[in-house]
């Protein structure tokens, strides 16, 4: 799992799925659901499109607008159905050859296959199909998948997909085309978003409601846990391959910050959930401040949620430069120390004299926290408070969002009390667990409790069969819960 350490101090998202069915312009429709989907993944984009019988593919590296922007390359890609894919690297390196939709030829034709999340025994699964005779062309784990169909002795294609699937285990929700159609599905425990839509007479899969905005296709329903949808000339079939329906385990990060704000997932605004989690964080960790300042622009909901509830004047205390992506120049450490400013700078006049709330959505590393803090400061503010509308962020995701290794975490490694003192506050309060479950008005310790929470409490819903022995990305604690079967 890998992230930029000369980049923002920030869990990345996981990746973003799109997917057309019976229209003109499928590619053009897909590139723009894509750019709505940009948030997911910054890395690399990538279009498969046919009309049943020609397969186009681009893959690029970069963002969608870069990816997608030569007329040239968007006229090959022809075809009345397509997917698309935004990457953020979980695994397997930042290569062009990573790069989804993955495409292929297999016995039954063209395929193309675009996954968001992560599978936790690609490399137990890859290890025996090497030793059989399989050639890998990625160090991707959904390539896996792919060979898995390839080598399925079932007939179909929905039935040889759902032949492989039976075998990986981790976190999906997948798009993928062949000759016949498109196949959208979730894991069993619905761990990454899916949803169905509809643009005229044409069918839209995609990762988030906002793409369909973008598009004015209209949003139909959530795609179920361990649900497959293929769709087809006929309309949308729905299938549930995997056996009786499980308690879901949906990750609820999408609503601390993954999700765009004006996304509705599994029937919650992003938005709104936000601002809840924000009135909560209030409710549980009030302070004696003169002004609320988001750290943008994710904080933004949670702060204007904690203001309300706290009765504080709200500011945008904090300007962001959108223009500013990566560090585009050599990252020495003065411009490491700078990088923050490229992105952020203090709205004096609103902060100076003032004891100021600072609200963000999480601490990884701290590095980004401190310096923040350390701006706010130097602008005149007499107090700096923190309130952080997620848990600590303690243990890796190894469901498809690229976290740190555990050591890195801050939150792992230190007391609340030591990163207060580390990022330099006068105080410091994180919503609890069962505060932030309040706010999404479910009670975490319910047996009908329908989130992951493995971030905040180690305790994973499936099963890390590659990392099991990897104590090197595992604290002593997870490799116990591991030993003793326990999810």
């Amino acid at each position: 799992m890998q992230t930029n350490p000369h980049d923002d101090d920030k869990l990345h998202e996981e990746c973003g799925v799109f997917a057309v069915y019976g229209h003109e312009d499928a590619a053009a429709l897909t590139a723009l659901g894509l750019h709505a989907l940009q948030h997911r993944g910054q890395e690399a984009s990538g279009i498969v499109t046919t009309d049943g019988n020609q397969f186009n593919v681009h893959r690029s590296l970069g963002l969608v607008d870069r990816a997608f922007s030569d007329p040239a390359v968007m006229a090959r890609l022809t075809g009345h159905y397509a997917i698309g894919h935004n990457r953020y690297a979980t695994t397997g390196a930042s290569l062009v050859r990573n790069i989804q939709p993955l495409y292929a030829d297999l016995s039954f034709g063209g395929f193309g296959l675009a996954h968001n999340g992560n599978l936790t025994n690609a490399q137990l699964l890859k290890k025996d199909l090497v030793k059989n005779g399989a050639l890998f062309q990625s160090t991707t784990d959904t390539e896996v998948i792919i060979h898995l169909m390839a080598v399925s002795r079932v007939d179909g294609v929905a039935e040889r997909m759902v032949d492989a699937l039976r075998r990986v285990q981790g976190a999906y929700s997948i798009v993928a085309c062949h000759s016949g159609g498109i196949i959208g599905v979730r894991d069993p425990l619905g761990l990454r978003p899916l949803v169905l839509g509809k643009l005229g007479a044409s069918h839209i899969l995609a990762s988030e409601t906002v793409a369909f905005d973008i598009i004015g296709a209209e949003f139909v329903r959530d795609i179920l846990p361990g649900e497959m949808v293929i769709i087809d000339g006929e309309g949308v079939h729905s299938r549930m391959p995997f056996g009786p329906a499980q308690p879901k385990r949906f990750c609820i990060f999408e609503y601390v910050y993954f999700a765009r704000p004006d996304s509705v997932v599994e029937g919650r605004s992003v938005y709104a959930s936000r601002k809840r989690i924000g009135a909560e964080l209030a409710r549980e960790a009030p302070c004696d401040a003169d002004v609320v300042v988001p750290v943008p622009d994710s904080g933004v909901p949670a702060a204007l949620g904690y203001a309300e509830a706290s009765g504080i004047p709200f500011e945008f205390g904090i300007i962001r430069n959108h223009y500013v992506g990566r560090t585009f120049i050599e990252p020495t450490d003065q411009i490491r120390h700078l990088g923050v400013k490229m992105k952020h700078n203090a709205n004096k006049a609103y902060i100076e004299g003032k004891r100021v709330v600072l609200l963000d959505d999480s601490i990884v590393r701290g590095t980004t926290s401190r310096k923040i803090v350390d701006m706010i400061r130097a602008a005149g503010a007499t107090e700096v408070h923190m309130r952080i509308s997620s848990p600590p962020v303690s243990h890796c995701c190894f469901y498809g969002i690229a976290t740190p290794s555990t050591e890195e975490l801050l939150a792992h490694k230190m007391t609340v009390p030591e990163i207060e003192k580390f990022i330099g506050v006068d105080s410091l309060a994180y919503i609890s667990t069962e505060g932030l479950y309040k706010a999404m008005d479910e009670e975490r310790n319910s047996p009908g409790r329908s989130f992951c929470d493995a971030c905040f409490t180690g305790e994973y819903a499936i099963p890390l069969t590659d990392y099991r022995n990897q104590s090197e990305q595992l604290t002593p604690t997870d490799l116990e819960r591991l030993q003793a079967g326990q999810k």
